[in-house]
């Protein structure tokens, strides 16, 4: 399988474990058992069950009728904005919770950036009764209110994030801090595919629930298990690596990633690492990453709290790299217009990041033919303020 972590936790040249010698027994811990515990009937029953009967899932596969008129192409939509918690955050934070509860830890911390990440974690926490600590960049805390209002009625302590640029890079720094002063009671939720290795494939597999979906309710609609692209917003990259998941390996299927560029690439304010990075190391990984000529992690800028991270994940890199994976740069502008549009034609109102994904139909061409799936990665709730300030609504 060219597409998947090999045993090391490499995609291609991208992955790793490239931690501090006192994170190792943390990470060492989940690489030695997360494989054997997903494979465990009883694992796999509960986690079936909570995504059924708590999440909400399987999501809709919609076919966008006026979206699919407008740009004259057959476009779906999976709708991970229908999952508790308005986006697919949750799945990982489902198993990633019963994983913690399998290595007898008792404490749990995260990261978050648009605060969805911090809202599952504090969700599954709360139904588990498990004491939360979600890190938070100041600048998110302010932009995602009702998100840190969520968090905090759920029972997490949320900690901001004071240094750097106060945003989810530094979040992220914080959380890794907590975890190797306390490595024997707590689990680190983290709610991308990043980090170190095994994390970029664990959240990978848990997301995986979406693609695998995606075939069953295509076969049903069109006779195919296969579309012809499938199109998701990146930014670290989970909900792009579960709707890609089972497609990885299918040469036939285009996948198509869709980076927030900010106030344009060249602008100095981008978030478009595919465009911009290079081969370095981020939060335990070696991936694609915005940095300076002396290595300089470069901060990112996106209007979309969740895709404003200086780098990607490994599998993501790799696709990049190997060129299976077809990568389009959208900036602030195109996505809020495309998220107005599909609050129009379709009555719903998507998250900015998802928006991206969106905004790429206005340039790229389809066939009429084409089957094309989106991931409406996440519900608008969130955004409002954002689109309230910047549509003067």
């Amino acid at each position: 399988m060219k597409y998947q972590a090999n045993e090391s936790g490499y995609y291609g040249e991208f992955g790793g474990a490239f931690i501090p010698e006192m994170l190792y027994p943390n990470t060492e811990e989940l690489r030695l058992n997360y494989l054997r515990i997903m494979e465990e009937p009883s694992f796999k029953k509960e986690f079936d069950q909570l995504l059924k009967d708590y999440v909400g899932r399987p999501t809709p596969l919609y076919y966008a009728n006026r979206l699919s008129e407008k740009y004259n192409t057959k476009i779906y939509l999976k709708r991970e904005d229908l999952c508790h918690t308005g986006a697919h955050k949750v799945n990982n934070t489902i198993g990633q919770i019963l994983m913690a509860k399998k290595l007898g830890k008792n404490r749990i911390i995260a990261e978050t950036g648009a605060g969805q990440h911090g809202v599952a974690t504090a969700t599954v926490c709360a139904l588990m009764g498990i004491p939360c600590v979600v890190y938070m960049g100041e600048i998110d805390i302010q932009r995602q209110a009702p998100n840190v209002a969520r968090m905090k009625m759920l029972g997490a302590e949320v900690r901001p994030a004071l240094s750097g640029s106060r945003t989810l890079k530094d979040a992220t720094n914080e959380a890794i801090r907590d975890w190797i002063n306390n490595p024997v009671d707590t689990h680190y939720i983290i709610g991308s595919v990043v980090g170190p290795h095994p994390y970029p494939d664990m959240v990978a597999k848990f997301q995986s629930v979406i693609s695998a979906e995606i075939k069953t309710q295509l076969l049903e609609k069109e006779g195919t298990e296969n579309p012809d692209y499938v199109v998701a917003c990146v930014g670290g990259g989970s909900n792009a690596a579960g709707a890609y998941y089972h497609y990885l390996e299918d040469p036939e299927v285009g996948i198509i990633a869709v980076e927030a560029a900010g106030r344009g690439i060249d602008s100095g304010e981008s978030a478009a690492t595919s465009a911009l990075g290079k081969v370095g190391i981020i939060h335990g990984s070696k991936t694609l990453l915005m940095q300076t000529s002396d290595g300089q992690i470069t901060e990112p800028y996106s209007i979309s709290a969740g895709l404003d991270y200086p780098g990607v994940g490994p599998m993501h890199a790799h696709l990049y790299r190997s060129g299976r994976g077809e990568f389009i740069s959208i900036t602030d502008d195109e996505a809020m217009q495309a998220g107005l549009l599909v609050s129009k034609l379709e009555g719903i109102i998507p998250a900015i990041e998802s928006s991206h994904a969106f905004a790429i139909f206005k340039n790229r061409k389809f066939k009429p033919e084409d089957i094309v799936v989106v991931n409406l990665s996440g519900r608008g709730d969130k955004d409002l303020q954002t689109y309230i300030d910047y549509f003067e609504l």
